[in-house]
């Protein structure tokens, strides 16, 4: 019954450190708790309890006094052509403009001539599409100037538009805060030149497209009679949390974007939207300002204003790159990270037999078991979800 006040006064100090220990560890990554943990809960708390983005058009209209990083007012700037090729969705092939079943816009930087013409020579194919595939696709690539050798860079730019004819570029800085105007570019040109195009995929030139799944995906949408329209599929970000972290390239200061969740988006590395939603954000971009520079985000803000979600489909990647397997080819729509191997990824995916390994129920059995050993471990969490392995 008696009590041992030495054993009491001992339990206290080893709390007592405890919690001293613990309030340092909490002080010293507060940033990053606030950033991993306590922005995403406010965030999830406003996108799923309150979800209401009624903010968009009063706070983005054009005429707001925001000012972008450079300084320069955020109303609807254009830019004038360097490189432009009006006549890119015309009659070709022996059919006419109004065939073009999908109008590939891939983001590139003007350096990035050996990743353009990796493309060119794989899922960009003008020429395969048509001729294996039987479906029109018109491909471009849109750049801006490169600050620092722009002389140089810009003779072998011509050069390299005299040789394929595919390039699109504005006057403007090739630089990341200026994604979104190469976004606005991308939009502003399909509604001059190519409105026609059944579909629009905005992609970045590291991303391997496994075109015949696609194409097959989006002839699947059209036979549906009741036609496709507010198509915008890609890998969604819902309730995602504004970066405060000043040396993140994603920081977004409070005065820029004060608000807690950004509404949903799609990665911006691969996506695909219908004609009619093609439409829609162009005309957003003529009455919301672009002062968000993250494009990505700029893309949900002008769909949410014009009442278009985004619709996630498993098999469009993330910020990650798919696993290299048979089993996953035999799906796969997009994976990301491709700046070096994608000419050994077209001929490893495209391969006839690749079809072969899922075929019948035993094929399809294995298939399932090795997607699931796959997709569902934590190192492939932003490429395809774990949902993507029973689908």
């Amino acid at each position: 019954m008696f009590m041992n006040f030495r054993r009491i006064h001992k339990c206290q100090c080893v709390q007592l450190l405890t919690a001293c220990m613990v309030l340092c560890v909490v002080m010293v990554s507060w940033e990053e708790l606030d950033h991993h943990v306590v922005s995403h809960m406010k965030s999830y708390t406003y996108r799923y309890l309150v979800n209401s983005y009624d903010f968009l058009n009063s706070s983005f209209n054009i005429t707001s006094n925001r000012h972008r990083k450079d300084g320069s007012t955020n109303g609807l700037v254009t830019y004038p052509y360097l490189i432009n090729h009006p006549g890119k969705c015309a009659w070709r092939d022996g059919k006419s403009g109004d065939d073009v079943l999908l109008l590939l816009f891939v983001k590139s930087s003007p350096e990035n001539f050996e990743r353009r013409q990796a493309i060119r020579d794989t899922w960009g194919n003008e020429s395969f599409v048509f001729s294996e595939l039987g479906a029109t696709v018109r491909m471009v690539f849109a750049l801006g100037v490169d600050a620092k050798l722009r002389s140089r860079v810009q003779r072998a730019l011509l050069q390299e538009d005299q040789t394929y004819g595919d390039l699109i570029q504005q006057d403007f800085l090739d630089t990341f805060h200026n994604l979104t105007a190469k976004l606005i570019t991308q939009f502003h040109w399909v509604h001059e030149y190519c409105p026609q195009a059944r579909f629009l995929m905005s992609a970045d030139d590291d991303i391997f497209v496994h075109m015949p799944n696609l194409v097959k995906y989006l002839r699947q949408l059209l036979s549906n009679k009741s036609g496709v329209k507010d198509f915008w599929v890609g890998h969604v970000h819902r309730g995602a949390p504004p970066v405060r972290r000043k040396e993140s390239k994603y920081h977004v200061p409070y005065d820029l974007y004060p608000w807690p969740s950004y509404p949903d988006y799609t990665a911006g590395a691969g996506y695909v939207v219908s004609g009619d939603v093609a439409s829609k954000i162009y005309q957003a971009t003529q009455v919301l300002n672009s002062s968000i520079y993250i494009d990505d985000v700029f893309m949900g803000i002008c769909a949410k204003a014009m009442g278009v979600s985004p619709q996630e489909h498993v098999y469009f990647s993330g910020e990650g790159k798919a696993p290299y397997h048979p089993c996953i080819y035999d799906h796969m729509i997009t994976s990301h990270g491709h700046a070096t191997d994608v000419r050994s990824l077209w001929q490893a995916a495209t391969d006839p037999a690749v079809y072969g390994k899922s075929r019948g129920f035993m094929g399809n059995l294995y298939c399932t078991a090795v997607r699931a050993m796959m997709l569902c471990r934590p190192y492939y969490q932003n490429s395809y979800s774990c949902m993507a392995a029973f689908t």
